[in-house]
């Protein structure tokens, strides 16, 4: 029997031989026949080498005969050729038994057809499918080379330099695959050769396929860890942007190499403050795959460096602190070694991130915000020692248009409060109010109120709530996000302090009505109103009127005290409006504050806008005076004040559309009061011979209103006044309601016409008729003109004063009528006048 020895050198011969015949086509002149030569090598290769077949008998002829012959064939001029050979190269280095021993040969070969001459140049292998067909050789070189890869290393680089560079997608995705295995083979020698991989990698991590960036971010990982750790600074900020990318795998794997290098990387305890936040950024990623990720990474993270320094923690990890109270209780309380080592970085990251969180590009301000709350979280109370450089921060950062922005700096403030002594925080953030009061700056304070223990705030409820009351905050602007923030802060309170409100609950009424007088009538008026009646209930009072009552006397004193400065953009004459209008019954009891400062701010020489504004107001209670002015039932201690010292002089005529506007605004008040029922029979006549001269002058007005109006307070002077009125005095209102009947309005010709029924009614009722004689005839004569209105409406009205007049001097009236009743285009209304007065004698 043979020896195996001897067997194996006959198959080697054969082979040979074999192969003898076949390879002087391979160097034919025409391409044709290069071709069918190879053709013929590969059926013959695949015959007599099949895949189970003794490598050994191959390795001869291998190295001898084919590989130096298929090498030279990769640069033939013919790309079927070129094809067939990198075919052929794989074929036999996968049946070869040393296919070590083709590296020195192989590697150079492949580096010379993937290698770029220079950046800008194309590769020499021209064609895309070829490129992938060496780069895969050069994989499966590498796969089977091993550590015996590491003399020729040099080639390996240079030929990946090339490929990773690639224009074919599917070229750069195997070169970053062949670059971690060829990482992972050498791993003693590796490190001399990483650095010059990264700048091809991170010029491909931007490629367009997401696939192809995965593949870098993952060759990358790779590449790093087995090779030259220095090498992260290179490739942090191009991570980082990849933490934005619009795919989802690209920043799961961005979160398993930086998790993978943090637990594993050589030098990474000099890396931690550069890594730790791109990992904690992924804690906020919108797929929920990718942050359980980033969590367990951390969690082993935290676990791997607690263990590893045991000795330095052993005091916290025998003696560990319960989580602080008030602890955020969606949150759950990371591990001692996570916290240790956000601690123990958070002085090299913080400037950074403050940095970010104003930068000018949205998503890195975004993914800068959403951090810092991650880190507040770990670092808890020792944030106090950054404080000042988190705060101005999130100052600027409550600025932001972007919602996500403000949104994280608010968790962020809330955080502090949670963490940090009130007494520190609130020193801080009181000072920047007062150098400077911002919306921004009163968000932080809202925030970081929200997130205080309610006993820590106690002590420090007043100071904050005095601090708010003051004009140069809460008067700093009319600005409606301002006055929002600002009424966040009082909700704050009002939420976290309960009860405790009642301390302060004077100066959270004057910041609450500054808010509503400031932003008129709006939403956020409503907002204050609904903070108001939260306060009230905390401090156990049915309602917010119960509290105006409780504070109303301080409140109006302190306002009252600056009405001589006043104007109509005085805050503070907003907010007497405020109270004076919402305080209701409240109100009654402060007249000694109230009239005597209307009294002041309506004389004539006041601003006259901002007496428009004051009448508004006093109509306004004046139409329910039970339930506002008069609740106490001692307004009447006022009415000479509020006639002859408000109402009299501003009913006097002065030029300008202004002073007109004034006057209709003074007899809606008095028709306001006059309508009401608070006015006694001889208070209505004090009012009547204290106005009623220039209630018939503002008759003629030229404002419909006025006139309309002014008719309906005479209207109301003559019903209460019966036949108590001076003869002399009665017989001047009739003219002026006549000249009415000619109005341009027909509800105020209508209004003069009900006025001339009553101003009848009141002669009937008086003693000396025969006094009224002449001018009840002069009043028949015009009246019958007016029957002929053409308006039905008027001619109706007129018909009833007419009737009502029939009662006087019917026989005079009879004589009037006949005398025009031919001259009328509308004879029916004297004749139904007639018939009325035949009537009414035969009743008699």
């Amino acid at each position: 029997m043979a020896a195996p020895a001897e067997t194996e050198a006959a198959e080697a011969a054969e082979l040979s031989r074999v192969l003898g015949r076949l390879l002087p086509g391979l160097e034919a002149d025409s391409k044709m026949g290069r071709r069918r030569a190879l053709e013929a090598l590969q059926r013959t290769l695949e015959e007599v080498v099949p895949p189970g077949a003794d490598p050994t008998a191959f390795q001869g002829p291998w190295a001898r005969l084919l590989l130096p012959r298929l090498l030279r064939l990769l640069a033939d001029p013919a790309e079927g050729c070129r094809a067939l050979a990198a075919h052929l190269l794989d074929l036999g280095l996968r049946r070869t038994a040393r296919p070590c021993d083709a590296l020195p040969r192989l590697l150079p070969a492949l580096a010379a057809r993937l290698a770029r001459p220079e950046p800008a140049r194309p590769p020499p292998e021209p064609c895309e499918e070829l490129r992938l067909a060496l780069v895969q050789l050069l994989n499966l070189a590498v796969g089977l080379g091993g550590a015996a890869l590491a003399p020729h290393l040099d080639d390996a680089v240079r030929a990946l330099r090339g490929a990773l560079l690639d224009p074919f997608a599917a070229v750069r995705r195997e070169s970053c695959e062949c670059a971690s295995a060829l990482a992972r083979a050498t791993p003693e020698h590796f490190h001399m050769q990483s650095e010059s991989l990264i700048g091809p990698l991170m010029q491909t991590i931007s490629h367009q396929h997401w696939k192809v960036r995965v593949a870098v971010i993952e060759a990358t990982g790779t590449v790093i860890q087995f090779g030259n750790g220095k090498s992260v600074d290179d490739v942090l900020s191009h991570f980082a942007q990849r933490l934005f990318d619009d795919v989802p795998q690209v920043r799961q794997a961005v979160t398993s190499v930086v998790g993978g290098w943090l637990l594993s990387l050589r030098d990474r305890y000099s890396f931690f403050h550069k890594l730790i936040p791109l990992l904690l950024s992924s804690f906020n990623d919108e797929i929920p795959e990718i942050r359980q990720l980033a969590t367990s990474l951390w969690e082993k993270i935290g676990l791997q460096w607690q263990e590893e320094n045991e000795a330095d923690l052993k005091d916290k990890l025998d003696f560990a602190l319960a989580p602080p109270p008030h602890y955020p209780q969606q949150e759950s309380r990371p591990g001692l070694g996570c916290r240790e080592l956000v601690f123990r970085n958070l002085s090299k990251v913080l400037p950074a991130i403050c940095r970010d969180i104003t930068d000018w590009v949205v998503g890195t301000r975004v993914k800068s915000a959403q951090l810092l709350p991650v880190l507040l979280l770990h670092a808890e109370d020792h944030t106090t020692q950054h404080l000042e450089i988190i705060l101005r921060t999130l100052q600027q950062a409550c600025a932001d248009e972007e919602k996500a922005v403000v949104s994280s700096c608010m968790k962020s403030a809330e955080l502090i409060g949670t963490f940090v002594s009130p007494e520190v925080f609130l020193k801080l953030i009181l000072s920047m109010l007062k150098k400077a009061p911002s919306s921004s700056s009163l968000l932080v304070l809202a925030s970081v109120i929200r997130g205080c223990p309610r006993d820590a705030l106690q002590p420090h409820l007043k100071v904050i709530a005095m601090e708010l009351a003051q004009a140069h905050i809460c008067q700093a602007s009319e600005n409606s996000l301002y006055l929002e923030h600002l009424l966040l802060c009082v909700q704050a309170l009002v939420s976290t302090c309960q009860e405790d409100c009642s301390a302060a609950s004077l100066q959270l009424m004057e910041v609450l009505l500054t808010i509503i007088a400031v932003s008129g009538a709006t939403g956020l008026g409503d907002k204050a109103q609904e903070t108001m009646n939260a306060l009230a209930s905390v401090e156990n009072v049915p309602s917010s009127q119960d509290l105006y009552r409780k504070h109303m006397g301080p409140l109006l004193e302190q306002l009252t005290a600056s009405h001589s400065d006043w104007t109509v953009h005085s805050v503070e004459l907003l907010q007497f409006s405020v109270i004076v209008t919402q305080s209701g019954p409240a109100v009654g009891e402060a007249l000694q504050h109230v009239v005597p400062t209307l009294r002041a701010c309506l004389q004539p020489a006041k601003d006259p806008h901002m007496r428009l504004k004051l009448f508004s107001v006093l109509s306004s209670v004046l139409l329910r005076p039970k339930d506002t002015i008069d609740s106490q039932g001692q307004f009447h201690g006022y009415l000479e004040m509020v006639l002859k010292d408000i109402l009299a002089p501003n009913l006097q005529w002065r030029a300008g559309r202004t002073a007109a506007a004034i006057r209709t605004a003074a007899v809606s008040c008095l028709w306001a009061l006059t309508s009401s029922d608070i006015l006694s029979a001889t208070q209505m006549q004090e009012v009547r011979e204290a106005v009623m001269p220039q209630v018939l002058a503002t008759l003629e007005e030229d404002t419909q209103t006025t006139r309309l109006i002014s008719c309906r307070v005479l209207n109301t002077f003559l019903k209460t006044a019966g036949d108590t009125m001076d003869p002399d005095k009665l017989i001047k209102i009739y003219p002026e309601l006549l000249k009415r009947l000619d109005d341009v309005s027909n509800e105020v010709r209508l209004t003069a016409a009900s006025t001339l029924v009553t101003w009848l009614q009141c002669v009937q009722s008086s003693e000396g008729r025969a006094y009224y004689q002449s001018s009840i005839q002069y009043l028949y004569r015009e009246l019958l003109v007016h029957l002929d209105d053409p308006e039905r409406t008027i001619q109706d009205a007129v018909l009833e004063v007419l009737k009502e007049g029939s009662v006087l001097f019917p026989d005079l009236l009879v004589r009037e009528t006949e005398a025009v009743i031919h001259k009328h285009r509308s004879a029916t209304y004297c004749e139904q006048l007639l018939q009325h007065m035949q009537a009414a004698a035969a009743a008699q």
